[in-house]
């Protein structure tokens, strides 16, 4: 990992809007954190390249055919069985050796993702976007795990140093993958990690829990948002790989 690459990054006015955009999306997860399952909220985030790839068909002259825009298809669908299946979030808290071990996740995520760094190129980028999303599920769990948004109770959670450290460790690692490796490889790593393991601590951990009757279909809706999300991973190229208009000429 690089720091002195995302200081060069906050230079850079896009970069800097989007961590703007970022935060905003953060104070949202939150609120919806407190409201619906785990595993609900990490279908959105992934879906989010639903999103992304819709926006770079209009600004980045790329061509979306016909399967993408089944992808697309398919992260609505799976986003609207969620909606319908899932119940509210689960009571449980966590106690404190949950608190503890996502805390001490975190930090084995920032270290291994030092390790990661230095692996060959075709393998860093997936180990650097699966350390982002873990770093990410990280905090994900993290906040569900904070009862108290007092001073006191941000200061004496581990929770909250876990959101901060994991957090930290993510943003720093999705940088240097998408600097330095494939952003397709990174983009599908990291929605591998901050989807499957959250939903698992919030199903088995924190009570969360879907409505009576339908738990096959949030999982089939689950199951469909995260396979259309990795399906259209490669908007993250930003209009490189992903353009089937004007291909890039590439000299060696």
């Amino acid at each position: 990992m690089d720091v002195g690459l995302l200081m060069r990054a906050v230079r850079q006015g896009w970069y800097v809007l989007g961590l703007g955009l970022d935060g905003a999306g953060f104070a949202l997860e939150i609120v919806a954190l407190r409201s619906v399952p785990i595993y609900a909220v990490g279908a959105a985030l992934a879906a989010s390249l639903a999103v992304t790839a819709v926006v770079a068909s209009w600004m980045l002259d790329t061509r979306l055919g016909r399967a993408e825009w089944g992808a697309v298809a398919v992260v609505c669908v799976g986003l609207g069985a969620l909606a319908v299946a899932s119940g509210a979030e689960g009571h449980g808290a966590g106690d404190t050796t949950l608190r503890w071990g996502v805390l001490g996740a975190s930090v084995v995520i920032l270290l291994g993702g030092v390790a990661a760094g230095r692996l060959p190129e075709r393998a860093r980028a997936a180990a650097l976007g699966l350390g982002a999303g873990l770093g990410f599920g990280v905090v994900t769990v993290a906040v569900r795990l904070i009862p108290s948004f007092t001073v006191h109770g941000l200061l004496a959670n581990p929770a909250t140093y876990a959101v901060l450290v994991g957090g930290g460790a993510a943003f720093l690692l999705l940088t240097t993958a998408l600097q330095r490796g494939s952003v397709t490889t990174a983009t599908a790593g990291m929605v591998i990690g901050e989807t499957i393991g959250p939903a698992l601590v919030g199903v088995l951990a924190l009570g969360d829990r879907t409505r009576e009757g339908l738990g096959g279909l949030a999982i089939a809706g689950y199951a469909l948002a995260v396979l259309g999300a990795l399906a259209l991973a490669r908007f993250g190229e930003g209009g490189a790989e992903a353009s089937t208009t004007h291909p890039v000429e590439t000299t060696e």
